[in-house]
């Protein structure tokens, strides 16, 4: 389970360059920067964090009974579903939503990581 927690952390990092990446090249090249903001890239991005998180942090509770990393990974999950409806433009008030989210996804991941040693 530790596995499935790292790896999940490593896609939240991943997900924060995305957001980086494309207020970036949004504010650069708006033609590039345009295919990245597509809804479909951020709702399958969006599912596969559920996924993961339901799967990872559903298993640590089970395995060691503390609920605070999934708590934590529920809110910072709740935070991205809530950045999704903000308008995607170069006001970054999308992508600061989307970060602090993953941020608590990732932090409740590692939490569930350090719970299971």
């Amino acid at each position: 389970m530790p596995g499935l927690d790292r790896l999940a952390i490593a896609l939240s990092g991943l997900c924060v360059v995305h957001c980086l990446a494309t207020t970036v090249l949004l504010a650069l090249m708006s033609a590039a920067g345009g295919m990245l903001v597509d809804p479909i890239f951020h709702e399958i991005g969006l599912s596969l964090a559920i996924l993961m998180g339901a799967i990872a942090l559903g298993r640590g509770i089970m395995q060691h009974g503390y609920a605070m990393p999934a708590s934590m990974g529920a809110f910072g999950l709740g935070i991205m579903a809530g950045a999704m409806q903000l308008p995607h433009d170069s006001s970054g008030g999308e992508a600061l939503w989307t970060i602090v989210g993953v941020g608590l996804l990732a932090f409740g991941h590692d939490l569930n990581r350090r719970a299971g040693c």
